[in-house]
């Protein structure tokens, strides 16, 4: 079966003469959709949490947080040693490598942009090792699209000049950040920052919808951490905008 094929296996082998209690039934289909979406959300939902747990936490207590990392993979090696959750272990071991980079750099280093990707890519080598043996498919490829969300959102700072309002913001008081802000907002909305920002956006959608089309939840679950980006980058916008 080709992996672009929305349904497993089973689903297209059994020829059109078939008996009808021999084909796949609802249920049957039913459930794999169920799991795949379940991979999705998931996935998506763990991309945001840093934004906001980790967020808070990594400024007032970096240790603690950077401890957490080894608790991330206490739990991924518990739950993947039993069969029926080992799908979930192999998830949140992807999860604990953007924990730990986070950690890092929103701890310690977040003040220089420069260092933000570099920082974010610590797993990477381990993620491609890993992939070229064919292990830990999903948390590997999770934690793909959330680099690959974070490079994007990274490229649009580069493109419409926001760095330099990036170093303010973690320099300056919570209070008085505002008419940073106000503008960072001003480049945005700019013909040249629309641009950058539709093009991206666009680049993101095509790459998180692509995965969809696999039968294999790996691709669902990189899906799940590229798309949630927009989301994440949407939210920041706004709340910008608010401000």
């Amino acid at each position: 079966m080709s992996s672009l094929t929305p349904f497993p296996k089973e689903v297209y082998s059994e020829p059109l003469g078939a008996p009808l209690e021999d084909l796949p039934t609802v249920p049957a289909i039913w459930g794999w959709m169920r799991l795949h979406w379940l991979f999705f959300l998931v996935a998506a939902f763990l991309v945001s949490v840093p934004v906001v747990a980790q967020a808070a936490l990594v400024r007032s207590f970096p240790w603690l947080s950077l401890g957490l990392t080894t608790g991330w993979l206490w739990l991924s090696q518990s739950l993947r040693s039993r069969h029926a959750t080992h799908l979930w272990g192999d998830l949140l071991l992807g999860f604990s490598w953007t924990w730990l980079a986070g950690s890092i750099y929103w701890g310690w280093l977040r003040w220089e942009p420069f260092w933000h990707l570099p920082i974010e890519a610590i797993g990477l080598p381990f993620a491609m090792f890993s992939l070229s043996r064919g292990l830990d498919k999903i948390g590997n490829w999770f934690y793909l699209g959330s680099l690959f969300g974070t490079a994007v959102t990274d490229l649009y700072f580069y493109l419409v000049d926001l760095i330099p309002h990036w170093r303010q913001i973690m320099l300056t008081d919570p209070s008085l950040v505002q008419p940073i802000f106000q503008s960072a907002l001003t480049r945005v909305e700019t013909p040249w920052g629309i641009s950058c920002a539709i093009s991206l956006a666009l680049l993101l959608l095509v790459t998180g919808c692509w995965p969809l089309r696999s039968s294999h939840v790996h691709g669902w679950a990189f899906s799940g951490a590229v798309l949630s980006t927009v989301l994440v980058d949407g939210l920041f916008w706004l709340a910008a905008k608010l401000s």
